[in-house]
């Protein structure tokens, strides 16, 4: 383990030894891949969206038993169990609990209240305000250029916005795949950074080979946003598949959808009536039509096709843009040591101020 230390107020919150977040990739970011983050002294964040109850409850102390270092759990702040989640991280003792949407005000001061840390990611400077004057202790903002769901600000524009507009820990996302990358965060006035396509990228990451395969032979303009996965703007790598989702009409997006609702119900334990309040939350405050909600059963689904059962032809490759960048597959400890080291090198090569 790398002897290459960054203090920030990041790493006084939440007890890491270096400011780098492995994000909680739905499908990807298990127990193998948060513990190996978290004894390589970055902060694993465990993704419970497409889990049980149950199997969240098992997830962690799996990583328990791998690690005594601080990790963190990724909820659904819109989820019907949200408050059940909550219970979980809070009896097991984790240390972060982190959302892809914003967490109620109630939800934030209970889980504060019983010690944990509470990271929301956000993806405008007007969600970063809301969450911090309801008093989130720190915040992931993620641009444009980042996987999965995501925006059309990129992280240059973004983050600075969010730095000037908060007094909590700022942790950048979107663009980020090395040392050099962190120095530019932290020079923005970020605590961190936060990363997904390059931990997923790692050998402790338990992604198939083959799939591993296709990300690493992505350049970057392979790498598209689509909104017909689920509605919403997706990152992903660009595939047979994809262009397929994209000339699809309406009927057969439906009907795939329908087919995807039941096979997550089945995968998830979920019954149809918590799947119908969850997109009653989902379509609060967007514009969104039913059609719209029901296509969001496609994206556990899709992802998990390809994330779990190797199939590049039928799933979907959630990606940041640095996808384009990678090309090899270190192990946790390595990715971080080596983010360490050129950091550190970075910061060296400098200009000294004159």
């Amino acid at each position: 383990m790398s002897d290459v230390t960054l203090a920030t107020p990041l790493t006084a919150l939440v007890g890491v030894r270096h400011p780098v977040v492995q994000t909680g990739m739905g499908w990807v970011a298990g127990p193998r891949l948060v513990s190996a983050t978290a004894n390589a002294g970055a902060l694993g964040i465990l993704a419970s969206a497409t889990m049980t109850v149950d199997q969240l409850r098992s997830a962690v102390r799996e990583v328990k038993s791998r690690t005594d270092a601080p990790f963190g759990v990724n909820l659904r702040a819109d989820a019907g169990d949200a408050a059940e989640r909550a219970r979980i991280i809070i009896d097991e003792g984790v240390r972060v609990a982190s959302f892809a949407l914003a967490p109620s005000r109630e939800l934030i001061a209970r889980l504060k209240d019983a010690g944990v840390v509470v990271i929301p990611s956000i993806g405008a400077r007007r969600h970063a305000e809301k969450v911090a004057a309801w008093g989130a202790d720190a915040v992931i903002v993620q641009g444009g250029e980042g996987g999965g769901h995501t925006g059309s600000v990129a992280t240059t524009v973004l983050l600075p916005q969010v730095v000037d507009a908060v007094d909590i820990p700022v942790v950048a996302a979107g663009g980020f795949h090395d040392g050099r990358g962190l120095v530019a965060a932290l020079a923005y006035g970020a605590a961190g950074v936060a990363m997904g396509t390059r931990f997923l990228l790692t050998s402790d990451s338990t992604v198939p080979d083959a799939v591993k395969a296709r990300y690493l032979t992505a350049a970057v303009g392979d790498v598209t946003v689509t909104t017909k996965v689920d509605g919403l703007p997706h990152r992903m790598l660009r595939t047979e598949l994809v262009d397929a989702l994209e000339r699809a009409g309406r009927a057969a997006s439906l009907l795939r959808a329908v087919r995807h609702a039941r096979a997550f119900r089945r995968e998830s334990g979920m019954g149809w009536s918590r799947m119908v309040r969850d997109g009653l939350a989902m379509k609060h405050g967007k514009d969104l039509t039913w059609s719209q909600v029901l296509l969001a059963a496609n994206t556990p689904m899709l992802l998990k096709a390809s994330m779990v059962d190797g199939r590049t032809d039928l799933g979907v490759m959630a990606s940041g843009q640095v996808a384009g960048l990678i090309d090899d597959l270190p192990s946790c400890a390595e990715l971080v040591d080596r983010v360490m080291a050129e950091a550190l090198a970075t910061l060296r090569a400098l200009p000294a101020a004159r």
